[in-house]
């Protein structure tokens, strides 16, 4: 296996990248949430957290959050001209809706035909699956944030998820530690790779065929991140 991968920081970077100006965004708690520090310059996207906030600003300084103001994964947030307040059933009614152009979120499990698995009930999870399950099947595109393989080395890209799924067929773009791969017609279709990761060694890292319909962009981002 390689040595050398992206770190959360740089995929969430890289995922950044990919944000159109304007776009209605929907962060998923933890690692995904790194997403907005990358925004690019001249880019803005409106981001949206399911607890019922529209359009929020960044992180607070240390010492300064006002715990009255958090996203759905109980982060410390800032106000912006504009911060719209509501209700759940306000917030999921976007959702449902189709209001949303982007859902980022984190994957125990992609399949090739984009199946998602991205909760567990298992040691340290949760009880349900939560609004995951909205988003996946309500946004216009759904991203998925992931280490290439989990901790022990096995492949977390598959031929079929063996885990509790999220949403069935709804992955179109995966940003991991090793490559930016779409989900096309049931296939993985490979876009980028880091340059010292030879192909060879992505697929034997891959749980399902990598294919490619053109020039595989190299994958290179910041090497340093905060």
């Amino acid at each position: 296996m390689t040595d050398i991968k992206l770190s959360n920081a740089q995929i969430a970077w890289r995922a950044a990248q990919d944000i159109e100006d304007g776009a209605y965004v929907n962060l998923g708690i933890g690692f995904p949430e790194m997403v907005a520090r990358f925004q690019p310059e001249g880019k803005q996207a409106i981001f949206h957290t399911e607890n019922g906030v529209l359009d929020f600003g960044k992180a607070p300084e240390p010492g300064d959050e006002d715990w009255d103001l958090i996203n759905a994964g109980k982060k410390a947030i800032t106000l912006k001209p504009g911060t719209a307040f509501f209700d759940h059933a306000d917030s999921f009614a976007m959702v449902r809706g189709g209001h949303l152009d982007v859902a980022i979120l984190g994957a125990y499990q992609v399949a090739q035909n984009g199946d998602l698995a991205n909760w567990s009930t298992g040691k340290g999870g949760i009880p349900a699956v939560g609004g995951a399950m909205d988003l996946v099947q309500s946004a216009r595109r759904v991203a998925v944030l992931t280490d290439h393989v989990t901790k022990t080395g096995a492949p977390k890209l598959v031929s079929h998820c063996t885990l509790p799924l999220t949403g069935v067929g709804c992955v179109t773009r995966i940003y991991s530690s090793l490559a930016v791969i779409d989900v096309c017609d049931g296939h993985f279709v490979l876009r980028e790779k880091l340059p010292s990761c030879s192909m060879e060694e992505l697929q034997a890292l891959t749980g399902a065929p990598l294919h490619t319909d053109g020039p595989v962009a190299d994958l290179i981002c910041p090497e340093e991140l905060a």
